[in-house]
């Protein structure tokens, strides 16, 4: 009789190749380097999410890398230490050895203190919020002379941003359910139950922009039988929206005379306009929101761009809401962290095979030569400022990545 698989001992069935069909080869295949991984304790903006979860460290073991997890790491995401030393990462009190690794992962952009931790030649994968950067957190970054790839510009091969559609996908959700519990009397709301019930007519919603948040409100807004009202300027979208839902949508162009109309007895309002390059866009008045309803309900997603509503101030998950002209406003920038769990483990799966093929890359110069995916997040290249945004917005040298890769080739 076989012995039984110990739990948590999974790391050589994920060992490298065992999803790969096994042909007989002549040549020799070269093996991956030894990589630490370091997962550090988040710190800032009551940030709930982890950057790698369990599951995907034991694959990691199985390619033969080492993880570096700081206790606590994973605890805001119901991760426990337990779990990650059952999944055979090593866990420490101590954030200045996880800095010693040979990439850093996280869910925040490192403070200025740990980027004092960071090592020489270090890789480090995290968000660029524009909006907490600084020319300080860039200039030491590039005295590091480290890689700096941000996680949200990662595209895939079909062009598109996974971690930043996976993250909108969730605040969509998020937004909607929260807007339905905003609307109880115990959160402050008129006591309106959103899908209302036989004989009594539903919430009205009205979904400001028709993208990836906007898609997956309108699916958890049509979900809980609230009546949808869909505001967007590109009609290719609101046709769009209509082919996924698969049923006819009410929509329409931003016209300010209908918004304004459909605002005055509307119940939740999600503000989901996203802008490719700096603010988002107010569209709506401080003028609109005082017509609105008391006891209505505004969830301005677009508030890590600005905001789309002038009564706009980011809040925190401590404090998410305020009251202006008697709306109920919720402006938190890290929605998805609400729903820690799901958030890490949607990071987590997108993140872990970028570090496989980091890893099984000798040469990181090469490896974004050939990946054009990787390539679009770097923002500093060995010290090299390569982001051009980044360089004109805070008068700093600026150096194009392709000319830097094929140079070295």
């Amino acid at each position: 009789m076989s012995n039984p698989v110990r739990p948590g001992s999974f790391s050589t069935f994920f060992a490298e190749g065992q999803y790969e069909t096994q042909t007989e080869m002549l040549e020799v295949v070269e093996k991956s380097r030894k990589l630490t991984i370091g997962i550090p304790l988040e710190t800032t903006l009551q940030e709930n999410r982890v950057a790698i979860v369990p599951n995907s460290i034991r694959i990691l073991k199985g390619y033969g890398h080492d993880v570096l997890v700081e206790s606590g790491a994973g605890k805001s995401s119901s991760f426990t230490d337990r779990d990650y030393t059952e999944a055979e990462a090593e866990v420490t009190k101590s954030k200045k050895k996880v800095y010693e690794s040979h990439i850093i992962i996280k869910t925040q952009p490192p403070t200025l203190d740990e980027i004092d931790l960071m090592q020489v030649g270090q890789i480090l994968v995290s968000p660029m919020p524009l909006p907490i950067i600084s020319k300080e957190y860039i200039e030491k970054l590039q005295k590091k002379k480290v890689y700096a790839i941000a996680m949200e510009h990662i595209q895939s091969e079909d062009g598109s941003y996974p971690i930043v559609r996976m993250m909108s996908e969730i605040a969509g959700m998020v937004a909607m359910l929260t807007g339905a519990q905003l609307l109880t009397k115990s959160s402050g709301g008129r006591g309106v139950l959103l899908g209302g019930i036989s004989g009594v007519p539903p919430a009205k919603v009205v979904i400001l922009g028709a993208g990836v948040v906007g898609e997956h409100a309108t699916r958890t807004a049509l979900g809980l039988g609230a009546s949808v009202r869909i505001f967007d300027n590109d009609i290719y979208k609101l046709m769009r929206l209509q082919n996924k839902v698969g049923r006819p949508l009410h929509t329409s162009a931003l016209n300010p005379v209908y918004l304004g109309y459909q605002l005055l007895s509307a119940d939740v309002v999600i503000g989901a306009i996203h802008s490719k390059n700096g603010r988002a866009p107010v569209i709506v008045t401080e003028e609109m929101v005082a017509k609105m309803k008391d006891g209505a309900v505004i969830i301005d997603v677009s508030i890590d761009q600005g905001g789309c509503f002038e009564t706009s101030e980011v809040s925190t998950l401590k404090n998410p809401t305020f009251i202006k002209h008697g709306v109920i406003h919720y402006c938190v920038p890290n929605i998805a962290s609400n729903v820690g769990r799901t958030a890490s483990i949607s990071i987590s799966n997108i993140i872990t095979p970028i570090i496989l093929k980091l890893s099984n890359s000798q040469d990181i110069g090469r490896l974004l030569f050939n990946d054009v995916g990787i390539r679009s997040g770097v923002y500093i290249f060995q010290g090299k400022l390569t982001n051009e945004y980044l360089a004109k917005r805070y008068d700093l040298k600026y150096t194009d990545l392709n000319l830097i890769l094929t140079s070295g080739l």
